[in-house]
């Protein structure tokens, strides 16, 4: 026979999962029960959702009625041969007070034209950059307040930018 002793296979039983799914479930329920008291106004925190949508709007600017915008002409110029994109399309409105929209509406030709002209002049790596839309519209307003006077001109809206 043989003189080595046998060794018991000791394998340690498997833990039981119980109370890790357990752990997940209170959770997941007292997460919602949290939730639910929260947004009902059980806890205090504050009014029912109902009652917070029904808010008032806050009331509008008393200057609102006294603007008026004049569209101008949608632009199409093209970038060049080294652009990635060939072409750019153009379209904006302009912002004024209701006292010189006939004005500004009269010498729409040369804004027209100053706004050709600028967006010609750039390079095609200063219309592509991500912030670029930001910087020309502050060059492109500066331009056509000069144009139009000062105090004329409140604001461009940018309605279309499309590079094709």
């Amino acid at each position: 026979m043989t003189d080595t002793p046998e060794i018991p296979d000791e394998t340690p039983p498997k833990k039981s999962k119980m109370p890790l799914i357990l752990g997940v479930v209170f959770a997941l329920v007292g997460g919602g029960g949290g939730f639910f008291a929260a947004q009902s106004g059980i806890l205090g925190g504050g009014e029912p959702a109902e009652e917070s949508a029904e808010a008032p709007e806050p009331p509008l600017d008393p200057n609102i009625a006294e603007i008026a915008f004049v569209p101008l002409d949608p632009l199409i110029v093209s970038l060049g041969p080294q652009a990635q994109n060939k072409h750019l399309r153009f379209k904006a409105q302009l912002e004024v007070p209701i006292q010189y929209q006939a004005d500004v509406q009269g010498i729409l030709p040369r804004i027209t034209d100053v706004l050709n002209s600028y967006l010609r002049a750039l390079r095609p790596m200063d219309i592509e950059k991500p912030d670029a839309l930001i910087r020309l519209r502050a060059q492109m307003l500066r331009r056509i307040q000069i144009v139009t006077g000062t105090g004329r001109v409140r604001d461009l809206l940018v309605m279309e930018f499309v590079l094709n």
